[in-house]
């Protein structure tokens, strides 16, 4: 790989990545990570630099993998750690980072951990855990799977205490106020860095620390750990890079950078359902509300934006009128519903709707931070909501309108989940072959994007927004702007078209270029400048300044 950036992150595309569901290459029907390789060059070619992987830990997979028996061995049906070795040797060769999930709140019941703790009140493994001989403590602390836990404590009949847990009932809480289990997770930390891993997406870290009188969230000792898991990493494995899941509000959220020395980057949960909001209202004003409530930020730091991911579409930070209003406009029917949230695929979600799915992905790859994918999105992919809890979402990737969509050489009984047939979504249409081979796909679109994307990743990347206001509340503006290079962003998020008129005049003489096909619009002169954009359209510009005062080295 190329000498490292300490920040080569703020600069990347994420790909996020369940490894069962990628590529199978044994025909078990289960994907494993031998057949993530040879997807690589897939992968290098559609524009993304960083691969995030969902849990492929020693695992029971009551929670697809997020209940981990074993942090140090890969679960059988993936591979080996000799296969995790040549994916992170193959995917450097070709200049892509990898990224892993790392569950750091809790454990598999299953695991030795919990085994050995439950079984002796003597046993050094008991302080491992959260014990109480009653459920009322912490009795301010919500229930973050409504659905399915009525407590966060459970009975152990074994133990004959009952053990907390902020997730479901088979996922006991690790205790950090204990100190072994402090230096045990930075361990494993150790363990797969040395390996070449690039990092780690750090799972439900607003959740370590308990204590009454609390929401147990947040808490000031957890982020005491943090920082030092963030010293660890930067004293010993420097240029990796912690990213962080922390569903909260913007203060509490961004509170999870610390003063550049807790988390690189965190997931910007309150802006996503916003977004979605914003273009059901056809205004505006949403998103802008939600930047600038999560700026500025340290410099060294950086929001992960998104649009669909592996979980429901989190409405838990919203008001109880926004989530009304999400539940009203994307998820009619109540099986499209999970905890505080929508299980839904972004195509589905928008009712396929072309015009919205360029737009919102204009918005997610110009928008303040690291755009991250979620696999098969790129396809359209759509959904299953009929499959259980959030696997509807987590369907075998659609390689070719071939037997199981190419996924798999199994018999389609034995794949670990069907492939996705309603006529709206089929995989015999909604390929990877398929798509590449028709220039007008959106699959195509979405390459032709990443690749200007790339050209000017340090503008979007690290560069600084300016909103310009108009009187169309319906549409939303923006400037990027980075060591001299200004690029102008508009999106249109009515039904219909728009006009709009701008006051540049602090760019006169400037030439917007439209960035795709790089075609000149008219230069800007004194009067505002008109444009019209079509319903759900957008244009990203980039500003050039008269000939005898543009800079030499710019992006073009």
């Amino acid at each position: 790989m190329n000498p490292p950036d300490p920040r080569w992150y703020k600069d990347a595309v994420l790909y996020e990545i369940p490894v069962k569901s990628f590529y199978d290459s044994n025909g078990d029907g289960i994907g494993d990570l031998p057949g993530l390789v040879q997807k690589l060059d897939y992968l290098k070619d559609l524009g993304v630099d960083c691969l995030w992987l969902l849990p492929f830990y020693q695992s029971p997979l009551k929670d697809d993998g997020y209940d981990i028996s074993d942090y140090y061995r890969i679960h059988p049906d993936l591979g080996t750690l000799e296969d995790f070795d040549r994916l992170i040797e193959e995917a450097h060769r070709r200049e892509l980072r990898v990224i892993a999930d790392l569950v750091l709140n809790h454990v598999s019941d299953q695991h030795p951990w919990f085994q050995e703790a439950r079984a002796d009140p003597a046993s050094p493994r008991r302080p491992w855990f959260v014990w109480s001989d009653t459920d009322r403590k912490y009795a301010g602390t919500r229930i973050i799977f409504l659905d399915s836990e009525r407590s966060n404590w459970t009975w152990d009949p074994v133990a004959k205490q009952y053990f907390w847990h902020r997730f479901y009932s088979h996922q006991p809480d690790l205790n950090y106020d204990h100190p072994p289990v402090r230096e045990a997770m930075k361990e494993v930390i150790r363990f797969w860095l040395r390996r070449g891993l690039d990092g780690f997406r750090c799972d439900a870290v607003p959740y370590l620390f308990e204590a009454e009188g609390t929401s147990s969230e947040n808490l000031p000792a957890t982020h005491a750990y943090l920082k030092e898991l963030r010293r660890m990493v930067d004293s010993e494995f420097p240029n990796r890079v912690l990213l962080a899941e922390a569903n909260q509000w913007p203060s509490d959220v961004k509170a999870y950078f610390g003063e550049e020395d807790e988390f690189h980057m965190a997931f910007n949960f309150p802006l996503m359902p916003r977004i979605f909001i914003a273009l059901a209202k056809e205004s505006a004003l949403p998103i802008r509300e939600l930047v600038a409530q999560t700026l500025p930020i340290p410099a060294s730091c950086a929001w992960g934006v998104f649009l669909r991911n592996h979980d429901e579409l989190t409405l838990e930070m919203v008001t109880d009128e926004e989530r009304d209003f999400m539940y009203h406009e994307y998820a009619k029917h109540p099986k499209m519903r999970l905890n505080l949230g929508i299980r839904r695929r972004l195509a589905p979600l928008v009712d396929d709707d072309r015009r919205v799915m360029e737009l919102l992905h204009g918005l997610l790859l110009s928008l303040p931070g690291v755009p991250i994918l979620y696999y098969g999105d790129e396809l359209g992919m759509g959904d299953n909501i009929y499959l259980g809890d959030r696997a509807g979402v987590r369907t075998p990737m659609q390689w070719s309108p071939d037997r199981n969509a190419g996924f798999s050489r199994a018999d389609p009984e034995q794949l670990y989940a069907p492939v996705i047939i309603n006529p709206n979504f089929h995989f015999e249409s909604r390929n990877v072959e398929s798509l590449r081979r028709m220039p007008p796909s959106f699959l195509n679109w979405l390459i032709r994007q990443l690749r200007v994307r790339r050209r000017y990743s340090k503008v979007f990347g690290r560069g600084t927004i300016e909103f310009i206001d108009t009187p169309h509340p319906k549409v939303l503006i923006y400037r990027r702007s980075f060591e001299g290079t200004e690029l102008l962003c508009l999106f249109n998020l009515a039904r219909a078209p728009s006009a709009v008129e701008l006051d540049l005049s602090g760019f006169r003489g400037y030439t917007p270029v439209e960035m795709v096909s790089e075609a000149p619009f008219p230069p800007i002169g004194e009067l505002p400048y008109f444009l019209t954009l079509a319903e759900r359209g957008f244009y990203w510009f980039r500003l050039d300044p008269p000939a005898a005062s543009r800079p030499d080295d710019g992006p073009r």
